[in-house]
């Protein structure tokens, strides 16, 4: 069916609202699959869940930097959405809309990503009521550990993995 990394990006995206932890599911999961492919899909979703991720920050510029980045990524690719079972017209549209709303400084509100298939949906419900979370619900914006999710992580295989591709880019010199 889907991929579980994926299912577990719905279940994040629309459960807890905890964009951070999208992003390093599908990060992760993309590294394991297609990690040379800067233009895949997953690259796309992953730049949507760090806009998201700025936004609710107030941090408009990067929210506006990613999301442009992930609409290019992603428009070239409706196929893959429909795939992954997204109206790819309407997520396009609401990422434009958002990206509008963006460049006028408006305030995050919580997004859900159109789903077309039932079955998907009805997956993800049931691992996000599992996990306790309230499917479709509202970010919770007094949640200093899903906000501000990005201080309060280690860093040190972010900090290791630069330090080895700048190493390699030397050795290559």
């Amino acid at each position: 069916m889907y991929p579980d990394a994926y299912i577990e990006f719905m279940v994040h995206f629309h459960g807890d609202r905890d964009y951070f932890e999208c992003h390093e599911i599908l990060e992760e999961y993309w590294k394991n699959t297609d990690r040379n492919n800067k233009s895949s899909t997953w690259v796309g979703l992953i730049l949507m869940a760090v806009s998201f991720y700025h936004h609710r920050r107030e941090n408009n510029n990067g929210a506006e930097r990613t999301l442009r980045k992930g609409i290019g990524i992603l428009e070239c690719s409706p196929a893959d959405l429909t795939a992954l079972g997204l109206n790819a017209d309407q997520l396009m549209k609401d990422l434009k809309d958002r990206l509008e709303l963006i460049q006028k400084g408006g305030k995050y509100t919580s997004v859900n990503l159109p789903i077309t298939d039932h079955l998907l949906k009805e997956k993800c419900m049931d691992v996000c009521s599992s996990k306790g979370f309230a499917w479709c619900s509202d970010s919770i914006l007094l949640d200093k550990e899903i906000v501000h999710r990005h201080k309060r992580r280690d860093r040190t295989m972010v900090i290791k993995e630069r330090l080895d591709a700048l190493n390699q880019k030397k050795r290559q010199e």
